[in-house]
């Protein structure tokens, strides 16, 4: 199972970003999606996560701003963020969890490509 991330780039402080995520394969199922996200010299931190049913969590520092949401039948996960911060620059990370039925069957824990996202302040 592949992930493909899209949507960062520069953006004013205040300012809305939407990131966007596709898992693509031959024959799977998620259990989870979720954002992380790794700033110049600090470790890579759970931004959120939504599960197979719609529970989502966040982080402290996002609660009330960012959203996460999902497109099941397209196998995507979005991440709007509003009222983005200078301490919001970082490389954002999509993950998912799931279980991949081809050709094998073997549960998996796979990760995308990082998008940077600068907001200037």
């Amino acid at each position: 199972v592949q992930l493909q991330a899209s949507g960062g780039g520069l953006v004013q402080a205040g300012k809305s970003l939407t990131l966007s995520c596709a898992a693509s394969g031959r024959d799977f199922s998620l259990n989870f999606m979720g954002w992380y996200r790794q700033a110049p010299g600090k470790q890579r931190e759970l931004v959120a996560g939504i599960t197979s049913g719609g529970s989502t969590n966040y982080a402290d520092s996002v609660k009330g701003r960012f959203t996460i949401s999902k497109d099941n039948a397209k196998n995507m996960v979005y991440l709007l963020m509003n009222s983005l911060k200078a301490e919001d620059t970082a490389v954002y990370y999509c993950n998912a969890e799931g279980f991949d039925r081809f050709p094998y069957g073997r549960s998996f824990n796979n990760w995308g490509h990082g998008t940077l996202v600068t907001v200037s302040s």
